[in-house]
């Protein structure tokens, strides 16, 4: 199974470098148009900063911001687990290890993610059970868990390039499903129930 996540994600990723620029800065400006699909002023939504070919979330996250809608964003700590601090603009993200971008406010704690509404997961592909294939590193698998534990169910998400929603991934015992694709032709609900 291991050999099998691997050698989709080694591809994958090889597929986003190759997509041109232009296409991922489009990507970006159609995923932030969604923005209002997703939540409604004064709502909480759980997003990240992309970084390298990831569909960008930088217009998204301003998009939700000038909605009225309260965004978290994560703090990688050193075991890999997630922190939360609220985003205020571009202008309040400071560079972080692994060439990540980090909010500069103060931390709301691991489990500030349990009051979020929707929560947008990075991801390299997700099939139509919800499975997600992510890179590797189990920190958003750490957030559905501990979503799961404290009995919160805000709708999942996954962003993604068009071609990234597959008919099937490798998925283990683990791994928990998303709700729904996120993808410039619009929200595709997976497999699982809606929340």
């Amino acid at each position: 199974m291991h050999n099998e996540k691997s050698a989709l994600r080694t591809r994958l990723l090889a597929e986003r470098r190759a997509l041109a620029a232009q296409e991922r800065e489009q990507t970006a400006r159609v995923l932030a148009g969604h923005a209002g699909e997703l939540a409604v002023p004064g709502a909480t939504v759980a997003a990240y900063v992309s970084v390298g070919a990831e569909p960008g979330t930088r217009p998204l996250l301003d998009a939700l911001l000038a909605r009225g809608v309260r965004v978290l964003l994560p703090v990688l700590l050193a075991d890999n687990d997630l922190d939360w601090a609220a985003y205020e603009g571009p202008q309040a993200l400071a560079p972080a290890g692994r060439g990540l971008l980090e909010p500069v406010g103060g931390r709301l704690g691991p489990e500030a993610v349990t009051t979020a509404s929707l929560v947008l997961l990075p991801g390299l592909a997700v099939d139509r059970r919800g499975l997600r294939l992510g890179r590797g590193g189990g920190s958003y698998d750490r957030v559905l868990a501990r979503l799961e534990r404290a009995g919160a169910r805000p709708l999942l998400a996954v962003l993604l390039y068009e071609h990234e929603l597959l008919e099937s991934v490798p998925a283990e015992p683990h791994d928990l499903p998303v709700d729904v694709a996120l993808t410039p032709s619009g929200l595709h609900r997976l497999g699982r129930p809606p929340r």
